[in-house]
């Protein structure tokens, strides 16, 4: 028992996952138990399914990793329902369960693997095609590892709901929640990300800002209801014009960012031509009539307008402002034809 503890304490320090928590107590436990076979099962209740995650055989009784059987004719729900952790004569007990029979299972132990609200996770179970004597230090050892894997298990779970959460909460912090667009922050990452990228291979950025138009005169129009309808479905329109490397957000109110790459020094495009494209597409997207419920707006477009960084612009503060600049002629532009 000494030497089991020796080991355990090593293994339990060690361990940064079940499997390698796992792998040695199977080994300590067949040691343990005199057991052929050692094995953690898995129990899925909606598909009524025992699977064996992990096994050790040493012997004639060879339980595979990864075998998948019936629950409701598994020996570790009989044992369960009867109370009865161990047998030395599976067939006598339990001659009904057709998995024991065509496994060869004659000596049979288990303990089920529980988490603290009382959730049933699956088993650790020890057997042989043989009849071993069932001892009581076996025992104690089977309901040791039984609780040191429920544990374990139990943190995993937990550590994997905060990982999630943590996850869902980073998620949340750089997308605009009205149209899950990223926010300007997300934005902002990105424009630094590719600003560097063009400054290590000598390619070109583009940035464009869009500005929409007349937007407080449907807000006062129609409400803020279909004015949040009305920013929703220009997001989904710009969104769709975009090529598979551009980038789109929302910095907030009625302005979104557009962000991209340009082409490189050795493509046949030039910079200004592929900026003046994209311009004119994301200006086309935010044309025309906009039915949004019982509401349907013909807007005549935003103010948009796409540049292409000079080489020197090193700071997403610079560039943005560069873009905005661009944004604010286009619409001088648009207000001078319009009183004409």
């Amino acid at each position: 028992m000494d030497i089991i503890l020796k080991q355990l304490a090593q293994s339990l320090n060690e361990a940064r996952s079940i499997e390698q928590l796992v792998r040695p107590l199977l080994e300590m436990l067949s040691s343990a138990t005199g057991m052929e076979s050692t094995y953690l099962t898995s129990i899925e209740f909606d598909d009524d399914t025992q699977t064996v995650k992990y096994a050790r055989n040493v012997g004639n009784l060879q339980i595979p990793e990864g075998i998948v059987v019936s629950w409701g004719d598994s020996l570790c729900k009989r044992s369960l329902e009867s109370c009865i952790s161990a047998t030395s004569d599976v067939q006598e007990l339990w001659s009904d369960s057709e998995a024991a029979k065509n496994l060869g299972i004659c000596s049979y132990m288990t303990v089920p693997i529980v988490c603290s609200g009382g959730k049933l996770m699956g088993t650790l179970c020890a057997a042989s095609a043989e009849k071993v004597e069932q001892q009581q230090k076996a025992r104690t050892v089977l309901q040791l590892f039984g609780n040191i894997v429920a544990n374990f298990l139990e943190r995993e779970i937990l550590i994997s709901e905060l990982q999630e959460t943590n996850r869902t909460l980073q998620r949340i912090a750089l997308t605009d929640l009205l149209t899950d667009l990223p926010n300007r922050r997300a934005m902002i990452e990105q424009l630094e990300r590719i600003l560097a990228h063009a400054t290590r291979y000598g390619t070109s950025t583009l940035i464009g800002m869009i500005d929409l138009d007349n937007f407080k005169y449907i807000n006062d129009e129609y409400g803020h209801r279909v004015g949040d309808q009305f920013l929703r479905e220009i997001a989904r329109r710009l969104a769709d014009c975009l090529r598979a490397t551009d980038f789109l957000g929302r910095l907030g109110g009625d302005e979104f960012l557009f962000v991209g790459f340009g082409p490189s020094p050795k493509d046949q495009q030039r910079p200004v031509d592929v900026a003046a494209m994209m311009q004119n597409r994301l200006t086309k997207a935010t044309e025309g009539k906009f039915d949004l419920g019982e509401v349907s707006i013909n807007y005549g477009g935003a103010s948009v307008a796409v540049i292409v960084l000079d080489a020197d612009t090193s700071t997403c503060e610079k560039a943005i402002e560069a873009a905005d600049d661009a944004m604010y002629r286009v619409k001088q532009q648009r207000k001078l034809a319009l009183a004409h």
